[in-house]
């Protein structure tokens, strides 16, 4: 599997709107996703793909500054019969990822794969570096997710769609409602389907109220406590309230720190556990501290300090 990234935030742009792309980058989103399926007009397809592949070629020359957000493609869905044509318009070595829209079997995800290798190896790409997010907005996508993830080493992002009125709750047939309970069972099986495949990063697109942004939130706090490491996001304004709540805060990273400190002090007395803050802890939980400083460290937050690697 290739090496996967944090995305706290992920922002659509229309491929046919090129000039968007640079509003998206100023937001400090972690991933754009130029979009050639539904937010380009049937008439603009052909036209969209080229400015797709330009904008991508653009965003990775701009590379070196602060600012890298991943750069993915929404290609049109096998149905279609504009899935080869898509991805042979935009392949180059800018594009990193792919979401390929109603992949619902490991069949789906072959075939997939045989195209962009197949492109990979007409353009002189690197075999095998194009990433693929699994997007589960049917409910065979959603059942099969795990053995969807496993078939393929490009399956590197996972995406659950359980948003209001879209192509999820017409396939899943739920009411949706501001405090997710009734899609509570699809966000907790997702999040463990990601993990259990080696998904590191999990994200959820699951708040589309442009205007809500105290309702933003109180959905992204919930996802994060369910295990999602980000969002897909509906507006500009939405970013910056999504980094900061998938970020560590500063007092997870100072809690990690002191346990690992605390830890380490235990083995030097001849301990493998020992009491921190009222908690009994052990080698588990230091995975978990380093893990969660890891994590800040990938997103460019203060790093740790030595306690005791």
């Amino acid at each position: 599997m290739l090496q996967s990234q944090p995305i706290r935030s992920s922002l659509f742009v229309p491929g046919h709107k090129p000039d968007w792309v640079a509003k998206a980058v100023a937001t400090g989103v972690d991933e754009i996703i130029l979009d050639l399926e539904d937010a380009v007009p049937d008439n603009q397809k052909a036209e969209a793909r080229g400015l797709v592949r330009a904008s991508l070629e653009a965003l990775q020359a701009d590379a070196s500054t602060a600012i890298n957000p991943m750069r993915t493609v929404r290609v049109n869905g096998l149905v279609t019969g504009e899935t080869f044509d898509d991805l042979e318009g935009i392949m180059c070595p800018a594009l990193d990822a792919v979401i390929l829209p109603k992949v619902e079997s490991v069949e789906d995800m072959a075939q997939l794969d045989t195209l962009l290798a197949e492109l990979e190896r007409r353009t002189g790409c690197e075999p095998g570096r194009v990433q693929t997010t699994l997007a589960m907005e049917t409910a065979l996508a959603m059942r099969h997710a795990y053995d969807i993830a496993v078939s393929s080493p490009r399956v590197n992002h996972l995406v659950l769609a359980c948003g209001r009125g879209g192509d999820a709750a017409r396939a899943v047939g739920y009411q949706w409602t501001p405090t997710g309970e009734e899609t509570m069972y699809l966000r907790s099986k997702a999040v463990l389907d990601a993990r259990a495949a080696g998904i590191a990063y999990p994200t959820v697109t699951s708040w589309w109220d442009i205007a809500d942004l105290d309702g933003l939130r109180r959905d992204a706090e919930l996802n994060r406590r369910v295990g999602f490491r980000g969002m897909i996001v509906m507006h500009p304004s939405h970013v910056a309230i999504v980094n900061e709540v998938f970020n560590p805060s500063q007092d997870e990273i100072a809690h990690a720190q002191g346990l690992l400190g605390a830890m380490a002090e235990a083995e030097r007395d001849g301990s493998a556990a020992t009491i921190f803050e009222g908690d009994l802890v052990d080698y588990a939980m230091v995975s978990t501290a380093r893990e969660l400083l890891e994590l800040a460290e990938r997103l460019g937050m203060p790093a740790p300090t030595d306690s005791g690697k």
